[in-house]
């Protein structure tokens, strides 16, 4: 909410533009009655005019004189305008005829709109309950104690056992007509919410599209740059929140078994009486099937990415090949234009090489370190004579696994443990060796926080008996 911001928003932003435009309750009535109300996402440029026909004329009617003197289409091509921004423009394929969606930006100003009317019913219950079942959602779901998620599950099946308990006993606790109209209420603002981001998720999705293109035609270097450039952007959408909600939700919209399950639900949830009062919108019953109608369009935006990559490399292959085509004709030309001009005592063309110098990647070798063995000659004593080997025992070896298993023992019971504490669980068997590798794992292969400012004391016994101490930052392992 910058100063600087909210200007340049208020010059540029579609939605903005819209609330200001002289024109905007007729655009924004329109618009809503066309669009939104019937859940429609695309709209041809000649149906659309005539729906536009339509309401222009049951405005002047009721004026009683004409408010908006310009055809409908003159209209259309207005909001779908650059300068507008208010309409998406675009062909199918294999149609020649225009095409028409909202965008997303004027949906978010139609919705603000709708906000400032007196909303007849506002339920507070149903949405206390979904903030309950939110948090407890992420809290199941980031429990790291498995005793406590053992616990959590032992209640609620003591619970369900209970509620089965009292339904077996005849006791049925049955919503009142209030909240099944207040949770239906929640559910379909939810479901027509869906759309809306859809629409959102399709106009960030056809953004990197338009990069996409206009890289590929002002583009001088390699195709491999080019390609990892655009692949680089597609994951940089698709491995966002963003993009990982609107996959999670397509694959679980795309289960036949979910939509069964989902148009089972509507059809006896619309049956019942409370709901029937309400009237709801008849399409409420097919909402699943425009979520799957917007999601094509999403998926369809993100094909065209694919397919432009793939045209720029049938262009570039088809340019190359005609440039070693030409270079062949070109060879052609000036051996015929010097047929008979050969003089045999002179050297008619030089070649560096007679072909060619490949190197291929797997005609290399593997590198070879180079090895200079230093080799002394030794004469050893009598045949009893014995070498000792005690050096080759004193070596230390830690073995990191175990230290690593015991940061995750420790870790099991609590969310964060330090050095010193690690160390009176687990004793230190192998002195400052082993001490170094509790370093390596918190700089290297374990998430830990190291904080210079204060220090801890780590205490362990050497090999002798003697009590030996060291003073290092404060580490702490986290889970």
């Amino acid at each position: 909410m910058d100063y600087q911001q909210l200007l340049t928003q208020r010059r540029t932003h579609p939605a903005w533009r819209l609330l200001a435009a002289d024109h905007a309750p007729m655009i924004a009535s329109f618009l809503h009655a066309s669009f939104i109300v019937p859940n429609v996402r695309t709209i041809s440029r000649q149906q659309l005019a005539s729906q536009l026909d339509d309401h222009l004329y049951h405005l002047h009617d009721d004026a009683g004189e004409t408010l908006f003197p310009k055809a409908a289409t003159a209209y259309l091509d207005d909001w779908a305008s650059d300068e507008r921004g208010w309409l998406r423009k675009y062909y199918l394929a294999g149609q020649d005829e225009a095409h028409y969606d909202l965008a997303s930006s004027t949906e978010q100003a139609i919705d603000w709109l709708r906000g400032l009317g007196q909303r007849a019913f506002i339920g507070t219950e149903s949405r206390l309950m979904t903030v309950f079942d939110l948090l407890q959602q992420i809290v199941d779901g980031t429990e790291l104690d498995p005793r406590a998620r053992i616990a959590e599950l032992r209640r609620r099946r003591a619970e369900i056992d209970i509620e089965i308990a009292q339904v077996g006993a005849g006791k049925l606790d049955l919503m009142d007509p209030t909240q099944v109209r207040e949770r239906f209420l929640q559910m379909a603002a939810t479901a027509r919410e869906l759309l809306s981001d859809f629409r959102a998720v399709d106009h960030n999705f056809r953004t990197l599209d338009r990069q996409v293109r206009e890289q590929i035609a002002t583009w001088d270097g390699s195709k491999g740059a080019l390609l990892q450039e655009i692949f680089g952007q597609r994951d940089l959408i698709s491995e966002t929140d963003e993009g990982k909600s609107f996959r999670a939700f397509w694959d679980l919209l795309m289960s036949p078994s979910r939509q069964d399950e989902l148009s089972d639900l509507l059809d006896a949830v619309l049956k019942l009486g409370p709901v029937r009062e309400l009237e709801p919108d008849g399409r409420l019953q097919r909402i699943h099937y425009d979520w799957l109608e917007a999601g094509e369009v999403t998926q369809r935006t993100v094909a065209r990415l694919s397919e432009q990559v793939r045209r720029y490399l049938d262009d570039q292959a088809w340019l190359e090949n005609r440039r070693i085509m030409q270079l062949m004709r070109d060879i052609e030309q000036k051996a015929l234009a010097l047929r008979g001009q050969i003089d045999e005592r002179a050297a008619f063309m030089e070649l560096d090489e007679p072909s060619p110098a490949v190197s291929l990647a797997m005609d290399r070798t593997l590198y070879t370190p180079p090895f200079k063995p230093k080799i002394t000659q030794q004469i050893l004593g009598d045949e009893g004579e014995a070498i000792s080997a005690d050096a080759l025992f004193e070596q230390v070896y830690v073995d990191q696994l175990r230290l690593m298993s015991n940061v995750r023992r420790a870790l099991q019971t609590r969310k964060q443990v330090s050095l010193a504490a690690l160390a009176a669980d687990y004793p230190i068997e192998q002195g400052l060796a082993e001490l170094a590798t509790y370093l390596k794992l918190a700089t290297q292969d374990l998430h830990a926080a190291i904080d210079d400012d204060k220090t801890e004391v780590v205490g362990w016994t050497d090999e002798r008996g003697r009590r030996r101490q060291a003073t290092l930052p404060l580490i702490i392992y986290t889970a």
